[in-house]
């Protein structure tokens, strides 16, 4: 199916023979929340970063005992903010994925693509290894015709644009908060962030190049399955950007990304400690060193790694004590992933998403995709 053509209407049978290739098989087993729950993987990846927290908490009672305190003290009108400009990003991230899959020949109204998303962040919030991305394209596949490998392109250049995102905001972030120089451990995370933006590009000139050629030389079983699979991947990852939509999509990817940030700015002004300077480019350095560190795919929503990485910036960079460092990382977690987990389930139970019977309406009319 071309790019600029959209698929069969929903509810409709798509035509049967060669052209028509059998989608990868995910069944609601494999992808299902409550049995990953119910894993010894995932009930580790939980345990162990709890475990270490409650070690940490042990080892610093006396300087963290106010921390309850501190946190119970905050200015509520300004949490709600935090709170607000964090869940401004849902339908920042829906349209800019529904123009994503516009790209590819598939219509998604921006609606339909924000709650697929959500639910899908709370997959990431609950389990590890970014399964939330996986059942985010599963979700819209039981939901509509789309092309599953297809939509998991949509999702990789998506995750590709992010990190592009939080490496040059962050850059820009950290050199305006340190115009006196970069310390050195700020120089190591430039240093990994330019490292992170390189491998992305040679990784996507291999895959735009050589990738096919490359699948193709190798003795794989079941290859033409797998050569299927990956063009259509492919065309989800290239397809979904054209030179039309890329200031949009780049505009949106900021906006979002700087919705991060001022969650936290907004955090660290409800808390309203007379002893932190940190400002609003600070906020936004920090912010994106946790984003950054979600990425790593040991524990659901980085649990454990994430608090260490903001308190550590904030205490060791920014000077802030250590009781204050980490009041302004636990409220920032709870607006960013407690909150997602008590209103994603929520949502879960709502929706009728999950189940496959959400459908997404298809337009009669031709989806032109962006040049």
């Amino acid at each position: 199916m071309s790019a600029g053509v959209p698929p069969p209407a929903a509810g409709s049978t798509a035509p049967a023979g060669p052209t028509a290739p059998a989608e990868p098989e995910v069944t609601a087993e494999q992808i299902s929340l409550g049995r990953r729950l119910r894993q010894a993987r995932t009930i580790i990846s939980i345990l162990v970063p709890l475990a270490i927290i409650v070690a940490f908490v042990g080892l610093n009672w006396n300087a963290l005992q106010r921390v309850p305190e501190l946190i119970l003290a905050a200015n509520p009108l300004l949490v709600l903010a935090a709170f607000a400009v964090y869940y401004l990003g849902f339908p920042l991230r829906g349209y800019r994925w529904a123009l994503l899959l516009r790209g590819t020949g598939f219509y998604c109204p921006t609606k339909d693509a924000t709650e697929i998303i959500f639910l899908s962040w709370l997959v990431n919030c609950v389990v590890p290894a970014k399964l939330g991305d996986v059942y985010r394209a599963y979700l819209l596949k039981i939901n509509s015709t789309a092309s599953l490998s297809r939509t998991f392109g949509t999702v990789f250049i998506e995750r590709v644009l992010d990190l592009f995102a939080i490496v040059i905001l962050g850059l820009a972030a950290g050199f305006w908060s340190f115009r006196g120089g970069l310390p050195p451990e700020i120089q190591v995370v430039v240093g990994i962030g330019v490292g992170v933006m390189v491998l992305l590009a040679v990784g996507l000139l291999f895959l735009r190049n050589a990738g096919h050629r490359v699948l193709a030389a190798l003795p794989l079983p079941r290859k033409e399955k797998i050569l299927e699979f990956y063009d259509r991947f492919e065309q989800g990852v290239f397809g979904a950007i054209g030179w039309r939509a890329l200031p949009r999509l780049l505009v949106l990817t900021a906006l979002v990304w700087m919705s991060e940030g001022l969650r936290l700015w907004f955090v660290v002004q409800a808390l309203g400690f007379p002893d932190v300077s940190l400002g609003l480019s600070g906020a936004v350095f920090v912010a994106l060193i946790g984003s950054l560190l979600t990425a790593v795919p040991l524990s659901p929503a980085g649990l454990g790694i994430v608090e260490a990485g903001i308190v550590g910036v904030l205490t060791l960079v920014y000077g802030v004590p250590l009781a204050e460092a980490t009041a302004i990382a636990l409220l920032d977690r709870v607006i960013s992933v407690f909150s997602v987990i008590v209103l994603g389930s929520i949502a879960y139970v709502l929706s009728p998403k999950p189940r496959g019977e959400g459908r997404i309406p298809q337009p009669s009319e031709a989806v032109a995709a962006p040049a």
